[in-house]
This record gives structure tokens, sequence and C-alpha cells, in this order.
């Protein structure tokens, strides 16, 4: 089942095209990382499908409804949930409190009831603080609950962001360079936590990384954007070894330490 697909995706700023023509596919199921140099049209991509962006030209499908131009929050009901490349969380409460906070999408009570406290007002949160729980069990933040945002060390702050996405109950998790700024031992937590999203949550994950080795370690396909354009598209060995990505982004150093390290 297609997840995502885009029909000539694209924008301008000035006499820049950002995003020039873009088709792209998202499959449920799979770990898709979009590549590229700096520059490329990557976050852009993303802010056009997830809303925060409007196109010139071209659409975007999302489970197959056309989600074109639509708000942000109202992309994010329907289950296509991001992070930002630079950490985004709530960083004056503590952990667990923005983590709860991420779980909104499921308040139904009234204003009234949860002023006055009753039933419904008490079960709905209950459920909530219940989940936050869990999410925090999942992504290992369970001993950093009652800790302040601010004072997680940072690899762990780029966990609690995705924590608070996946709290909106994601079907495609978006993930803008969630490995930016780790060292190798948290690249390896979080390879494995992308991993257990998908395997263990069924969502579906579609990221931006610089971190080559953990695109070809994590990805079941790759996709190259360069000059807003889209080069390649492919299984990571066969994108990895491909000329005008060489060319535009890798370089041949890449290529032969890959191949030593296959």
């Amino acid at each position: 089942m297609r997840l995502l697909e885009t029909h000539g995706l694209s924008i301008c700023f000035g006499g820049l095209k950002a995003v020039d023509q873009v088709d792209l596919f998202v499959d449920d199921g799979e770990v898709l990382s979009l590549i590229g140099p700096n520059g490329a049209g990557k976050t852009t991509f993303f802010n056009l499908v997830s809303g925060f962006l409007a196109p010139d030209a071209g659409s975007a499908r999302y489970r197959d409804r056309d989600i074109t131009g639509l708000p942000p929050y109202r992309i994010a009901a329907m289950g296509l949930v991001r992070t930002f490349q630079k950490t985004n969380i709530f960083s004056e409460i503590p952990v667990r409190d923005g983590v709860v906070t991420g779980f909104h999408l499921m308040r139904h009570a009234s204003i009234p009831s949860i002023l006055l406290h009753n039933r419904r007002a008490r079960a709905e949160q209950a459920e909530v603080e219940r989940r936050a729980a869990e999410t925090l069990a999942f992504t290992g933040l369970g001993p950093w609950a009652d800790q302040l945002g601010k004072n997680l060390p940072y690899g762990k702050q780029r966990i609690l962001e995705i924590a608070v996405a996946l709290a909106a109950s994601p079907r495609l998790l978006l993930l803008d360079e969630p490995a930016s700024g780790l060292n190798p031992a948290e690249t390896n937590d979080l390879m494995a936590l992308i991993r257990r999203i998908r395997d263990e949550r069924r969502i579906t994950v579609l990221l931006i990384e610089h971190n080559m080795r953990l695109v070809v370690g994590i990805s079941d396909r790759v996709v190259v954007l360069n000059q807003g354009r889209k080069i390649a598209d492919g299984p990571p060995g066969v994108v990895s070894k491909d000329a005008a990505v060489v060319e535009a982004y890798l370089g041949r150093g890449f290529v032969e330490g890959a191949s030593v390290h296959a």
C-alpha cells in the first residue's frame, strides 16, 4: 500500500527552484531515507508534505487522500507526523509532561468536564498517562521521566522529540536529521529505536539524514535530491554506487569505504 505519493511537487523561492518536479512514494512498512547535499531541498520537501508550506505546483496524497496545501494540524491528525531538524522539545517541563502533551489529539473531554474533573475527564487523563508511560518505556526515557527536558543529554533530547511525535499516533513518521549531533553509541541506539518503531509499532518512517552509515544500515530504499530534483531512487547498496549520486553528494571515498566494509 502506498502511504504517501507526490507528483510534480515544486516550489520556488524567488528565482530558486527549491523543490523541482519531485515524484516520490513511500510504501507502508518501509524505512525510506531522503538524502542529498545541503540545500538540495530535503527539508523543504518535508515542509510541503506536512503542510508547513504550500507548493507552487504538483500534488501530495496521503493514504490516497489529497493533502496538498492542507494545514499542518489537519495532516498530523490524519497520521502524518514530523520532527524537526533543530531539537524541538518542551524544555521547561518534565519529560513525562512533555510526552503527555503530545497526546493532545486523543483528548475529547469538554472544557467543563476538565474543569469539573468529572468521570470522563479523569478516565481520559488516566489513559493518557498510561500511554505516556508506555511511550517513555518504549523509547528508553523512563528513567528520565521526572527530569526537565532541557536537562537531558543532547542524545536523549533527540529521542524525546521522537517520543512526543509517537504520542500523536502516526502512521507515517517523518524524521528530519534525527542523528544530527549524536555520537556513535547514540546513533546505534537511534537505529535500534527506528527499527522497533517500524517492526513493533508498525509505523512507516521517512527520514532525512546525512549519516550515511545509518542510512545504509537501516533503509529499505533511498531517494536522492540534488538542487531540488530527484536524481536517484532505489536500494541503498545500488544508490550509493550510482555515478550521479557519488558526484553530487557521496564522493568516491565513501564508495570505496563502503566496499571495504561490505
